[in-house]
């Protein structure tokens, strides 16, 4: 990594384990064939890695039908197939200010185009949204209710069981974008009540980009919005209805599914709480450390306590971009700068017109040099504008 201190792992996490590499390699090498379209070995070897790792997320997430797990290009993908196949014109939509562009911007197209009604919950002034909320925002032609598990900027937790249990009462569906918590926080999608869970495999899944998908409970109704391919049942007119062919059209990233199989079954390995727990540990030193230094300011970063190891931070006389860059080209540290693709995070925390925060994200392979050499970093950057 040349010295990089990469520190920007909710962006992708990096480097990936050895073995995700290697894997990738030798699988594309042996298998890049069409998984599951033809009877000779080769392809059914792959179709079994497909399935394989379907059956692998499935006990991650303690889904019960591995063909209700599907894949496509990464969780942005998955997710506007959700809302596009979930919502019809006049039903109401509720989310959150936490949310990633990945669901504020299919929905707000929707809005936009009179095709349905919209609520947005705010989160409190700790970063958390209050279930309560959720309930009292609830119409009779509430549809969908849509959540992010885990803020790619302030890292708080969301409490999902509970506004998923709310849902689950009212008869509304409750979809979850783990984006930031799949490989990181155990989601249980029975005891959590969730009916459609979204995921991406190029963060704490530890695979490459352009991966994903989602795991939709067997009574969710959910519509197929693309068509195409699928190597069954070819003299058939329409796209097939059943699962995984309703999620899924032509050819899948095969190389991309292998190399999410052996990241998660690496984060099987090593031990999701460990590596989780041992993140934290790092992001409370970066944490405290920041908080004493004088003019540096981080937002809803109380405790360890429901917290993913991300911490966005601003400091005083710096934009956020100008002091994201003298991170990079004065120090080799990689953080992300902006408004990271979360803007009503902003707008609420008031950040929108500073434009944006410093984002530092800890990943399983950062270490306590690495935090000391940012803390450090920040302090002198900070005693800069106080000269």
């Amino acid at each position: 990594m040349d010295g990089l201190i990469y520190l920007d792992n909710s962006a992708t996490s990096f480097p990936k384990p050895q073995e995700v590499y290697d894997y990738m390699k030798e699988f594309y090498q042996s298998h890049g064939v069409n998984p599951g379209r033809s009877g000779f070995d080769k392809a059914l070897e792959a179709e079994e890695v497909v399935h394989s790792t379907r059956k692998l997320l499935m006990q991650l997430f303690n889904g019960t039908n591995p063909n209700h797990l599907t894949f496509s290009y990464n969780a942005t993908d998955s997710l506007n197939m959700v809302i596009q196949g979930m919502v019809s014109k006049g039903d109401h939509v509720i989310t959150s200010n936490v949310e990633h562009n990945s669901v504020l911007r299919p929905l707000y197209h929707k809005k936009h185009d009179g095709e349905i009604e919209l609520t947005y919950i705010p989160f409190d002034d700790k970063g958390y949204i209050d279930p309560d909320d959720v309930k009292k925002a609830f119409r009779k032609n509430t549809r969908l209710v849509i959540i992010n598990h885990a803020s790619n900027i302030i890292g708080t937790v969301q409490p999902i069981s509970e506004i998923g249990k709310y849902c689950r009462e009212a008869g509304i569906y409750f979809a979850v974008d783990a984006s930031q918590s799949a490989g990181a926080i155990p989601i249980d999608v029975e005891a959590m009540n969730i009916d459609i869970l979204v995921f991406t495999g190029h963060k704490c899944l530890m695979g490459p980009t352009g991966i994903g998908g989602s795991y939709i409970c067997e009574d969710v109704p959910i519509r197929g919005t693309r068509y195409g391919g699928t190597g069954v049942r070819s003299a058939y007119p329409f796209h097939l209805d059943e699962f995984p062919y309703r999620m899924e059209a032509g050819t899948l990233n095969t190389v991309g599914v292998a190399g999410l199989n052996a990241g998660v079954k690496w984060v099987l390995r090593e031990g999701m709480e460990k590596i989780h727990k041992e993140e934290l540990v790092l992001w409370d030193k970066l944490r405290r450390s920041f908080q004493e230094i004088d003019g540096v300011t981080t937002y809803c970063a109380d405790d360890t306590e429901n917290q993913n190891a991300v911490l966005s931070i601003n400091i005083e006389g710096w934009v956020a971009g100008d002091a994201g860059t003298m991170l990079d080209v004065d120090y080799n540290i990689a953080t992300r700068t902006g408004l990271q693709c979360a803007p009503l995070v902003h707008v609420q925390l008031g950040t929108d017109k500073m434009h944006g925060t410093v984002r530092f994200s800890v990943g399983p392979f950062n270490t306590e040099e690495h935090i000391d050499k940012a803390i450090e970093a920040v302090r002198e950057i900070a005693s800069i504008k106080k000269a």
